[in-house]
């Protein structure tokens, strides 16, 4: 294909660099998360499995919530276009677009009417994007954090490479995912281990351990791996946690990379918590991540567009801030975007080196 060719080419010009801190393992044993069958499990040594069951079980018994069509925001095209300062607008579920120093990043990229292989069944979207693809600015990077249909959208994803044919974004995916995406024709895609960095035209991206799972057939569960992705400029730390449910992670990410400035927290889909805790966090432990980390703010997501678990759409609103009043935190320090909200980001000239070289390097 002529445009994937053209790609390899224009990609040699990017200055994506991986870099030294993880060209090669040191020891000749796999990280701890890498299984001998080639599968992957999280930091505790366990993978989440429920069981066929499980899932029969709380779908025989859910209650399915009422559909909640949010407001949508219609965002200033001009500000997103030429954006004056730093900012980041909320597109809807993992979506933001992220405006950092020049540069344009898409997270968790989904514009569709389903997150499902399917367009006829599955999850449909209640809250329409804030923005359709068309709209976009020039993408310079996507990130992914996992395989799951919520969060990786085939379609969205070949649009946002197909759109711009002479210099197509760089697609940061975690470790696996490089053949799903070199099989739906894309040719620019770094995938990286946890704790392995890649560098673009001033910009670095972390992956990172967040707790979770993967799978997007019947036979692959766990084949590729799932990450939270740290993206630094030199005037910003940002922190897109993606899909997890909480865990000791966040302690160890806040301590290896000090002043984040923003983290993008997963509020919703956490109901019931017996079949959901493992891999979702509730707005209360979204909190308790927040103060894990150790950033000066946060926004929520994955909530408010698709109808995924069984809580009410408006409920992790609530929820949120009654864990910020416990915590005596307010909207200000972490706060819910409304779709389509663009917020502006200070310039930040904290240091934004890591601590934790011992993991980038094993």
């Amino acid at each position: 294909m002529f445009k994937a060719l053209l790609s390899v080419c224009l990609c040699a010009s990017v200055s994506v660099i991986l870099v030294a801190c993880g060209s090669a393992n040191k020891t000749t044993h796999l990280p701890a998360h890498h299984q001998s069958d080639g599968t992957f499990v999280n930091t505790d040594g366990e993978a989440i499995s429920k069981s066929f069951t499980d899932f029969i079980r709380w779908r025989w018994s859910r209650t399915k919530p009422e559909a909640y069509e949010f407001d949508v925001l219609v965002p200033d095209l001009t500000s997103i276009q030429y954006p004056q300062q730093n900012q980041i607008t909320w597109i809807g579920h993992s979506t933001f677009l992220l405006q950092l120093d020049g540069k344009n990043i898409l997270t968790d990229p989904h514009f569709t009417e389903r997150a499902s292989p399917s367009n006829y069944f599955g999850p449909k979207r209640i809250v329409p994007p804030a923005m359709n693809i068309a709209d976009l600015p020039k993408i310079d990077a996507v990130i992914i954090s996992h395989n799951h249909y919520d969060h990786m959208d085939e379609e969205s994803l070949v649009d946002l490479f197909e759109r711009q044919p002479q210099s197509p974004p760089q697609f940061f995916v975690p470790l696996g995912l490089k053949h799903e995406f070199e099989s739906i024709g894309i040719s620019t895609a770094i995938e990286l281990d946890w704790w392995k960095q890649a560098q673009m035209s001033g910009l670095t991206f972390t992956a990172l351990p967040v707790k979770h799972w993967s799978q997007r057939g019947l036979f692959d569960r766990n084949e590729t791996l799932w990450a939270g992705w740290m993206i630094d400029s030199p005037t910003f730390r940002f922190f897109h946690v993606g899909d997890s449910g909480y865990s000791d992670d966040f302690k160890k990410i806040g301590e290896c990379f000090p002043n984040i400035d923003l983290a993008a927290i997963p509020i919703g889909a956490y109901d019931p918590r017996w079949f959901m805790k493992d891999a979702h966090m509730d707005p209360a432990e979204a909190v308790q991540v927040f103060e894990d980390l150790n950033a000066t703010q946060a926004v929520g997501m994955h909530w408010g567009t698709f109808i995924l678990t069984d809580e009410e759409m408006t409920e992790p609103l609530r929820l949120l801030h009654e864990a910020l009043v416990k915590n005596n935190l307010n909207g200000d320090d972490f706060s819910a975007m409304q779709h389509g909200q663009i917020k502006k980001l200070p310039v930040s000239i904290k240091e934004k080196g890591s601590l934790c070289k011992a993991n980038l390097d094993y």
